[in-house]
């Protein structure tokens, strides 16, 4: 039985976003799981054919201020970004300005000096492929007091200067190969990577919202991050890096990681992703390169479950263990979480503000699932690896 929707079915177009429905089941769900501390506060909304059919807000956004979490809510989005950040860079390599498998250093000649731990330069060149999909043997940096307080460029050239972890290719590595990129579209489009971003993706697609620098207004609305005291198991408040403590501080634009963003603007822009690249008549990024972005690459001759900057369901393992093999989309650090299904034309987005809490997965899984049985598309069972 289909649960009972409150209000009417809105469209996702153009610059209204109506009031959207809510589907009582996922709202009491997400209110349990608040109850049981595993959020203070979350934001869910999904789409079905291009409609909203879902969109609902429960806990908190701040706890001590007894502030109640809305559906405008801002979120730091974490990876999530990197799905922007590659879609922004594709649209670079629509117009040939970009090629996925020429030798990066065409663009950033410092990646052709590049060696491995033993001293040797690497078999092959580095590609923008290699990149985007985590497999170019980019090390992960350690962290240091000085993150975000440099450049882009600073940042980039800083990561090309450590020792390969591997022949690229060769092995898969999640890290910061996206940052890389977004450094060699700004060299390209001679462009700040935040003004590409916005002006290829925020601008077109109406999301208002969506920034790596959120102004006063929308700091007020960004929701408080939260982590459980080991101690008093109790949720507090938990660092975030990405919110200064000043407007006029700017963390680094970071496209590994660095959007602040609402469900409403993420929506908008996987909706895009799910229309094959267009919006409102405009084609924003070629459905070639969506087919790209969204099919499980290879390293080292296994199959892997990332494409660019995208995860994506295969048969061996579902990083959203709800959602059927060929669904694809990212989380964030602080288990935020966007699903494209286009086989059943469903876009799922998940926010909420979480570090260093347990179960955070949990509600996301239930509300998928939910979400699921409130149209009659089946759960699929679950494979060995997240069983």
């Amino acid at each position: 039985m289909i649960p009972r929707l409150i209000t009417t079915i809105a469209l996702i177009s153009g610059s209204v976003f109506a009031e959207a429905p809510r589907i009582d089941s996922i709202h009491s769900a997400m209110e349990k799981a608040i109850a049981q501390k595993q959020a203070a506060g979350i934001v869910t909304l999904a789409m079905k054919d291009g409609k909203i059919i879902h969109h609902d807000a429960a806990g908190f956004a701040n706890v001590a201020k007894q502030a109640p979490m809305q559906k405008d809510s801002l979120f730091w989005i974490a990876s999530m970004t990197k799905s922007v950040s590659i879609t922004t860079i594709m649209t670079l390599v629509d117009e040939g300005k970009l090629s996925l498998d020429e030798p990066a250093s065409k663009w950033m000649p410092s990646l052709g000096k590049v060696k491995l731990q033993n001293g040797q330069p690497p078999a092959r060149p580095i590609t923008l492929r290699d990149l985007t999909s985590h497999t170019g043997g980019i090390a992960f940096p350690p962290r240091k007091p000085t993150d975000g307080a440099i450049s882009l460029k600073a940042y980039a050239e800083s990561l090309v200067k450590a020792p390969l972890a591997f022949e690229p290719g060769s092995a898969y590595e999640y890290g910061f190969g996206i940052t890389i990129a977004g450094r060699i579209a700004e060299i390209v489009s001679g462009k700040k990577f935040e003004q590409l971003v916005d002006e290829r993706i925020c601008q077109p697609l109406g999301m208002k919202n969506t920034t790596f620098h959120p102004n006063e207004a929308q700091r007020a609305r960004i929701a408080q991050t939260y982590k459980m005291d080991d101690e008093t198991n109790q949720l507090v408040p938990g660092y975030n890096p990405f919110v200064t403590s000043d407007v006029t501080v700017t963390h680094m634009t970071e496209p590994a990681g660095g959007l602040f963003s609402t469900a409403e603007d993420m929506g908008k822009f996987y909706q895009m992703i799910l229309n094959g690249g267009t919006w409102e008549g405009k084609q924003i990024v070629s459905k070639a390169s969506i087919a790209e972005m969204t099919k499980p690459h290879h390293a080292g001759g296994k199959e892997l479950n990332y494409g660019l900057c995208w995860f994506v369901n295969i048969e061996a393992q579902r990083p959203a263990p709800m959602m059927p093999v060929g669904s694809y989309g990212h989380g964030g650090a602080f288990a935020t979480n966007g699903w494209v299904d286009a086989k059943n034309g469903l876009i799922t987005v998940f926010m909420v503000q979480n570090v260093l809490v347990p179960n955070s997965n949990q509600p996301r899984d239930t509300f998928h699932r939910l979400i699921n049985e409130s149209l009659g598309i089946p759960t699929p069972e679950l494979p060995a690896k997240n069983k």
